[in-house]
């Protein structure tokens, strides 16, 4: 083995040879970190900073949560996991979720226990290897459960958009608004709190965003629309204030960040876990929602990594699961891969991880230089955010898409979306879960097999076509078929395709030979194996 050393002295043309070629591999490298990973990275803290602020007003928890959250998902995510392309951060898909928990508890410390928990869950998933149970939730079921996700976090920003600053003007579920116990009791308090600016300032943001969608962001899409409605929301708010006294939004209506963050900085009490039993289910259903989001996410970024990386999805849920904890522990909301950071981050050209390991950089920064600026955002302009938000996930084009697909697939979807709607998160899954185990078992039974007829004379000739899988589930309706056949026909029954038959039915057949003995009915069987049959007696 010859050392550099060696190289240096005795051979130095090849020693200056090699030297020059790691200089010019650092020089590209630094050329193409500079022109692809720095200007994505500030293109997606553009698209993170309105989104940590929007998720944290969503959840009713303090703003700053959001930022830690982002700053943690941005630095620690990226070195654990092996995702080259995805971000991560607090994600609108939990809004809704941190929302009911946060008012459900007593001290804002169970709810950042429950997220500590939620990331070992994951860590544990991570490590038994179970990052696949996504596959075996229908999409369906995901679908309805993302539909009802952004249903939920659009009605709950419609108080905000008219400048309602008080978080408690509906609580839990949407259709909570329909009772008198939460949302009409309210409604002498809206008008009161309500404010013509705000109402001004979103509408006029509501339409930018939708111009610039619709006519903008192919033209511009180095600009975030997130980032411009912040920005224009908060000038008209401004000049609403400057030129109109009377329509100014009051300080409650802005965004209210300490300017020392770090000044009431406490790591979480984790002796209060024994406090609520309700811990240990609020954490599940965090980390359900964080592990299916994160995955689903990484999968469709990993489609748009032109180098056709794979991310391995147990390394990503320990990564997830470790930012998760430690974000609870210092008072972050719950993280997750964001498809709309991680979209943004592949469309301005990322190549490594080090554009999401910047862009938590940044929002580490704006949080020690940057909050009087911040404090100048209204929240009725990142209400809109969000909406935009909550929409993409319920789109109608969507709907409509999974309705075309047939009722397979589009009665799980509806079940799934309006149990989440009348009951929580995860007992809507759960149910729609099931009625889609229903369609299967039905599917199922009905598709064992195909039965033909025809008739010869005074002889009818039956042919029964076993299906690719035959299951006990079949058992009933095969023995039905069978019994209801007449005297002196013909019975063929196929099993030429079939790769697997349950011994159940296979048992029926052996006992139908008796029968068919005693009606006269001549029976053929086609690759059907012989059973023994147990006399019970």
């Amino acid at each position: 083995c010859i050392s550099k050393w060696h190289i240096a002295i005795y051979y130095p043309h090849l020693w200056g040879f090699i030297m020059h070629m790691y200089r010019r591999r650092i020089k590209t490298y630094v050329f193409s970190f500079l022109r692809h990973d720095l200007k994505s990275s500030i293109t997606v803290f553009f698209v993170a900073l309105p989104l940590c602020l929007g998720i944290s007003l969503g959840c009713g928890a303090p703003l700053y949560a959001g930022l830690i959250a982002g700053i943690i998902g941005g630095i620690i995510v990226p070195v654990i996991s092996k995702s080259s392309l995805s971000v991560s951060g607090p994600a609108a898909g939990l809004t809704t979720i941190c929302a009911a928990i946060i008012l459900a508890s007593a001290s804002i410390d169970l709810f950042f226990i429950a997220v500590m928990l939620a990331g070992i869950f994951q860590i544990i998933l991570g490590v038994f290897k179970l990052g696949g149970f996504t596959q075996f939730i229908p999409s369906a079921v995901i679908k309805g459960m993302l539909g009802a996700i952004g249903i939920l976090l659009i009605a709950k920003q419609i108080p905000f958009m008219v400048g309602y600053d008080q978080p408690d003007f509906w609580t839990n579920e949407l259709f909570n608004i329909l009772t008198f116990n939460h949302g009409f009791e309210h409604l002498g308090s809206l008008y009161q709190h309500s404010s013509g600016g705000a109402i001004i300032t979103a509408v006029s943001s509501l339409l930018l965003l939708i111009f610039w969608k619709r006519n903008l962001s192919k033209k511009i899409p180095y600009l975030p629309s997130s980032f411009i409605i912040v920005i224009f929301g908060s000038l008209v708010a401004f000049f609403i204030g400057k030129f109109f006294p009377a329509f100014a939004l009051n300080e409650s209506q802005y965004v209210n960040i300490p300017k020392n963050v770090f000044g009431d900085f406490h790591f979480t009490n984790i002796n209060l876990i024994v406090n609520d039993p309700a811990i240990w289910k609020n954490a599940i259903v965090i980390c359900f929602v964080a592990s299916l989001e994160t995955l689903l996410s990484v999968a469709a970024i990993d489609k748009l990594d032109p180098y056709n990386r794979i991310t391995p999805q147990n390394r990503e849920l320990m990564a997830q699961g470790t930012a998760n904890f430690l974000s609870g522990w210092v008072g972050g909301l719950p993280i997750t891969a964001v498809i709309v950071r991680s979209s943004a981050n592949a469309e301005a050209g990322a190549k490594t991880r080090w554009s999401s390991i910047l862009h938590g950089m940044w929002l580490f920064i704006a949080i020690l230089f940057l909050v009087g600026i911040m404090n100048k955002i209204p929240y009725c302009a990142l209400a809109v955010i969000l909406i935009s938000t909550g929409y993409n996930l319920a789109k109608p084009k969507m709907i409509k898409a999974v309705y075309h697909q047939g009722k397979e697939q589009f009665f799980p979807f509806i079940v799934t979306l309006l149990a989440i709607l009348f009951t929580d998160l995860l007992i809507g899954v759960l149910i729609g879960v099931v009625y889609a185990i229903y369609f299967l078992i039905k599917h199922t039974y009905e598709a064992g097999y195909t039965i033909k007829q025809k008739t010869e004379g005074h002889i009818t000739h039956f042919v029964i076509e076993l299906a690719l899988n035959v299951s006990f589930l079949n058992k009933k309706r095969i023995q039905v078929e069978l019994d209801k056949i007449p005297a002196y026909s013909i019975v063929e029954i196929i099993g030429t395709d079939s790769v697997y038959i349950d011994q159940d039915v296979l048992e029926i057949f052996q006992e139908y030979k008796v029968k068919a003995h005693n009606k006269h009915i001549q029976l053929i069987m086609t690759n059907i194996p012989e059973v023994k049959i147990l006399e019970l007696h």
